[in-house]
Formats: structure tokens, sequence, C-alpha cells
């Protein structure tokens, strides 16, 4: 059967190769320590559970929502961003809108389908989340990648986005808290970028914010548009309740932006999955978004505390010249071009997924390689397992880090 060549060009991700392996190897009976997980292993607050339990004696609540999402959600989500940014109480009320859809990810994709043309260029900050360039791809356009190195703690430096812009760039991804290198942009970086944006006024931003809630180093995390809130009019502001509530499994994501794109991205919806999971809408409405600090207070103390025994065990295994400080998040990336290990390996090529490969047979460790992430020869590890096994955990890589 012939398949289109949009699907043929898709790749499929080689983490779920590993990640398929690892199972086997646990129902083996081997021990393996999973360092390659996206979500906080916890249950989500009893608050929100309760909401939702609430809801299920609700028979209305099964049925279709509005393809964008229940209009009292929307407001809700809309005046959250409104007062965790700080920006004026009135600025989303003209020309702006809030669509709900099934997690982030279909945010992302909606906004990239209504922007996107064939031939157009999308630019993408490295390290990247590894479906953005797929889903550029999917609708026929063209990722454009600005590098940066653990030198400068994955942080890309402004004068490379710009010498990256040409004509047919359309939009930019900006992944702040960033997945996968556990950092944010900092308030300098911010205000530069918003600076550089006035001199391409017809460059759109998608602001991928799903981690900004879970950051355990001050400052907490800013926003270009903080600094200039007129570019909101060509921002897409993308969230969803995943990392923030524990609850990466109820898909529910949204994004605010100008009325056109947001309407666009319905049409979009509307001919496609529809409106997102009724239920969780429902248990939102009556949900206190004031919680989630309060929540997520002893997950950023763990995250921090193993971010401090991995900044430890690489100080003691001398390599702390591959230790940078993540700050968000909850992930790490390890460069492991800068280790004794790898001069085992050929020079100028991508090892990641050999070295991942090796590290989970040898070592019972599942990391995620780094190619996925525009990164060669790195891998991420996330930083939320408990603290013992974590620590037995980073022994395990130092000491594969060291072999030479």
């Amino acid at each position: 059967m012939l398949l289109s060549s949009r699907v043929k060009g898709l790749s499929y991700s080689i983490t779920m190769k590993l990640n398929e392996k690892a199972l086997n190897m646990t129902d083996e009976g081997k021990v393996i320590y999973n360092l390659s997980g996206g979500q906080l292993p916890i249950k989500p607050l009893p608050e929100f559970i309760e909401k939702i339990h609430h809801q299920l004696n609700f028979l209305k609540s099964y049925q279709y929502s509005p393809v964008a999402g229940f209009p009292n959600l929307r407001k809700k989500l809309t005046k959250y961003i409104t007062d965790e940014r700080n920006l004026p109480a009135e600025i989303f009320e003209n020309d702006f809108d809030c669509i709900v859809s099934n997690g982030s990810k279909h945010s992302i994709y909606n906004v990239l389908g209504a922007l996107v043309d064939p031939g157009d260029e999308v630019i993408l900050l490295a390290p990247y989340w590894v479906s953005y360039p797929e889903m550029i791809k999917f609708w026929g356009g063209t990722p454009n990648v600005v590098k940066s190195n653990v030198f400068d703690a994955f942080v890309p430096a402004v004068e490379d986005i710009r010498r990256v812009m040409t004509p047919r760039t359309r939009a930019i991804i900006v992944n702040s808290p960033n997945n996968p290198a556990g950092i944010h942009y900092s308030e300098g970086w911010m205000r530069e970028f918003a600076e550089f944006l006035k001199e391409y006024p017809d460059l759109v931003v998608i602001s991928d914010e799903v981690y900004s809630d879970i950051y355990y180093f001050d400052p907490k995390p800013s926003f270009f548009y903080q600094y200039d809130p007129s570019l909101l009019s060509r921002t897409i502001i993308i969230h969803a309740i995943s990392k923030a509530l524990a609850s990466t499994g109820l898909r529910l994501g949204y994004a605010i932006g100008p009325s056109s794109i947001i309407n666009a991205m319905g049409k979009i919806q509307g001919q496609t999955t529809s409106g997102p999971n009724s239920l969780i809408q429902r248990a939102l409405m009556d949900f206190d978004f004031g919680l989630i600090d309060s929540f997520l207070g002893p997950v950023k103390r763990h995250v921090r505390q193993n971010a401090a025994v991995l900044r430890e065990r690489f100080r003691e295994a001398h390599l702390g010249h591959c230790w940078y400080q993540s700050t968000s998040a909850f992930y790490f990336m390890i460069d492991f071009s800068r280790t004794p290990m790898f001069g085992r390996f050929e020079a100028g090529i991508d090892h990641s997924y050999a070295i991942a490969d090796e590290l989970l047979n040898k070592e019972g460790i599942t990391v995620v390689p780094g190619s996925d992430f525009g990164l060669p020869n790195t891998a991420r590890i996330a930083l939320v397992i408990e603290e013992v096994p974590f620590q037995e955990a980073i022994s395990k890589i130092v000491r594969y880090l060291n072999r030479a």
C-alpha cells in the first residue's frame, strides 16, 4: 500500500526503542534505573482529584465541549497567565483568545498548521523538544536550527538567531524553561530577544511555557513580552496542566494568542479531534489554581537536591567541566564528548544512541539520546526519581564516563 510522502518523511523516535528494551529487561528481573522520564512520578493534588471525582456524578460532563473548550475555562486560563506573568489586567480583553487542546503538543501542532505554508522556515533553538522539527516538516515547513553548547548552559545567542533569519522565516519556537536542558533563559536574554523582535515585525513567536511553574533557583522564569507587551500581538503562549499538576496522561493543554491565529487553530481542531476532555475541563473550572505553588514546593526541593547530588558526583569524579547549573524543569544534559569514555568512539559522528544503548546494557540506566534534541553526543537525564536510587544511578554514570 502506498503511503503519503508526508508520513514517509516523519521519523520514529529512537527513544521508544530504548524504553521498550528497558521494559523487557525489567520483566527479566534486572534492576533498571529509569532516568528518561518526562513526567513527575507522583499523583496530582488531592484537591484536583476530588474535583474530577465530583464531576463524575454529573452526566453532562461526558458530553462534547465546544471545539475550543468551555468559555469559562478559557477565561480562567487566560486570567491565570495574566496574573502569573504580572501583565496588565486588560491585556487580553480585545483581539485575543484562548483555545483548549488535547495537550500542549496538540496546541503546537495546530499553531504550526495555522501559520506554516510549504517552504516556510521555523527557527528552533537547540536543544529543542523532540517533536518540534517533525511537526514543522509535517506541515511542509523547514526547521532552521540555532545551536548552543554546555559552555553557555545551552542558552543560544540572540545574535545567532539573527544570522539564520531569511525572507522565508515565518516563526520561531522559544521553549523556556527548556526541555531538555533544564534551564530557563535569563531576564537579560529575554530583554535582548524582545529588542531583536522589533527588527522583524512579521516574525511570529510560539512561546512554549509548559514548565514555567517548575523552577528551583531564583530568579523565576520571565518572558520577553513582559518587557514589551505589544509583542503579544504576534505571540502564541503554550501551556498545559501536564507538568504543574502531574497530569500528563489527562492530555489537556491550551494556547493564548491573537484571535485570528486562535480561530484558525480552532478550524483545524474542529475537523480533527474536536474539543478536549470535557470531564477534566469542568474539574479545572472548579479548581483553585492558587494551590499549584504549594503542591510544587516539595517537588522543587526534591529536584534541587538531586541536582546537588549530580553536581557533587561530577566534582568528585573530576567531571566538573561537564557540569552546568540546571535551574528549572527537571532535566540535565550530559555532554559525552568531553569525557574520557568518548575516546573509544570515532570523532565527527553522533554516537548518542550507541552510548545510551551501552548505558542501558552495561549499567541498567535509561537516558534519552541527545540526537533527538538536536545535540549530538549528549543525553538527557531526568532528576525526578527518589534520592537513593538517583544517587546510585549517578554513581554508575560517572564511573562509566571516566572509563577511557
